[in-house]
């Protein structure tokens, strides 16, 4: 066979397997933010079967929730560092599909587990300790599949694939308000309290095994077998990296939390908000949040990952306080609510659409999969996961319903400055694409 009938058939292989990257890639981001969104979109019911001893009230169960919430965001960077260091030396593919069992088995058992009405204390101590080691696969998830998504995408086309990852963020969510919002609707509250709320979690089960499936048939990324060799980077240099990435990013982890997976307790605990209204809120951020992340990613691949990002976080440092306020007003009407939540999260999706590929360009090949899992995992556990503690406490403390509004806000501001800075010594090796613009 000539040499110009072998080209066309190496473009189609090499298609077919970024193709095959991205779904494999992607599927367990999915489960992951389906699994998180289900347990903040039910924090309240948990919070009442798992935190409260009988006497106990409701605020001070919803506070000890979102503790175990915020301590499984902080294994993420242990589960980042651990995992990370083993995809940077034996390949993407077979963490991968350890850290997708391993998230799988985890989320599947919190749908099993004995109530503190059953078993006491040892019931939040059970939950508490799943949510560690779905912290810990979560934080080894991020790194990998980002990789394997930069990798092999095209020439030209590395923000977009990995917008993927933040797309599949979003599908997660929007998977697990719907779960809620469907049980919510045909169940009744006793029934929702009883067992309706173990449905979505149980659920995570035939999902992993599927995504287990697909990693099974990933190949190890091209660049990773080219690179690994390779001499790394001084450490300082990294560390470096890893810093000024988890400060680009820390906007998008807690206005991202905080309009999409805090906002139904928020609603309900503070605004009187029925538990269908609040998921309704919800699902609105959330499609917001899908509809503007593929074509952020696209944009930055033309314009450069800074300036769409720029552009997410100064407009949610501006506007996350009259947000909160328009839903506060009694006299919004409700499409003006819906539309503003909408907003928000379509915002959000700016920073999430380039995100992933701006992370990924800071570290090379053979430290990739720790560096930009530990800038993420790093950011997501100060910004995100205490999210929920530190506004549920705040609120309760002061009085003041703004609370949310100001944490995205200051957070984003903070972004704005870590975006501007351009990194001294980057630890990066020549792109396989023309570099983008800032990034």
């Amino acid at each position: 066979m000539s040499r110009s009938g072998e080209r066309p058939i190496l473009r189609e292989q090499s298609t077919l397997r970024s193709r095959r990257a991205l779904v494999a890639g992607s599927v367990g981001n999915l489960i992951e933010w389906y699994e998180f969104g289900v347990y903040g979109y039910f924090a309240t019911i948990i919070a009442a079967r798992f935190f409260t001893p009988e006497g106990g009230s409701e605020a001070e169960a919803l506070v000890r929730m979102y503790a175990s919430f915020a301590l499984a965001f902080f294994f993420r960077p242990v589960g980042a560092a651990l995992f990370g260091r083993l995809g940077d030396r034996i390949g993407r593919r077979p963490v991968l599909i350890l850290v997708i069992a391993l998230m799988t088995v985890a989320t599947t058992l919190i749908g099993a587990l004995p109530t503190y009405a059953t078993v006491g204390a040892l019931a939040p101590w059970l939950l508490t300790f799943l949510r560690v080691l779905q912290g810990l696969s979560a934080g080894g998830e991020f790194g990998g599949a980002v990789s394997v998504m930069t990798e092999f995408a095209p020439p030209g086309r590395r923000g977009l694939y990995g917008a993927w990852q933040s797309f599949t963020v979003a599908l997660g969510l929007l998977g697990g308000a719907g779960a809620a919002a469907l049980l919510a609707t045909l169940l009744t509250q006793e029934q929702l309290g009883d067992w309706g709320w173990r449905v979505p979690f149980l659920l995570t089960l035939p999902l992993g095994l599927a995504a287990l499936w697909l990693r099974l048939r990933l190949d190890e990324t091209p660049a990773f077998k080219q690179e690994r060799e390779v001499e790394s980077p001084p450490v300082r240099a990294v560390v470096g990296a890893i810093a000024l990435g988890a400060g680009r990013i820390m906007g998008w982890a807690a206005a991202g939390y905080t309009f999409l997976v805090v906002l139904p307790s928020y609603l309900q605990s503070t605004l009187d908000a029925t538990f269908q209204q609040a998921l309704i809120a919800t699902v609105l951020a959330n499609l917001g949040f899908a509809v503007t992340i593929l074509p952020a990613g696209l944009l930055s691949d033309r314009f450069g990952r800074r300036p769409v990002m720029l552009t997410g976080a100064l407009l949610v440092t501006v506007l996350a306080v009259p947000l909160l306020n328009l839903l506060q007003d009694g006299g919004t009407s409700n499409p003006v609510k819906g539309a503003a939540v909408f907003g928000a999260g379509a915002v959000v999706g700016l920073m999430a659409g380039p995100g992933p590929a701006m992370l990924a360009e800071l570290f090379p090949t053979n430290v990739r999969y720790t560096g930009l899992g530990l800038a993420y995992a790093l950011s997501n556990a100060v910004f995100s996961g205490c999210a929920g503690l530190i506004i549920t406490k705040t609120v309760e403390r002061t009085g003041n319903v703004d609370v949310p509004g100001y944490y995205a806000a200051a957070t984003c501001a903070l972004s704005v400055l870590a975006l501007m800075k351009t990194p001294p010594k980057e630890p990066k090796t020549p792109p396989k694409e023309p570099s983008r613009k800032a990034s």
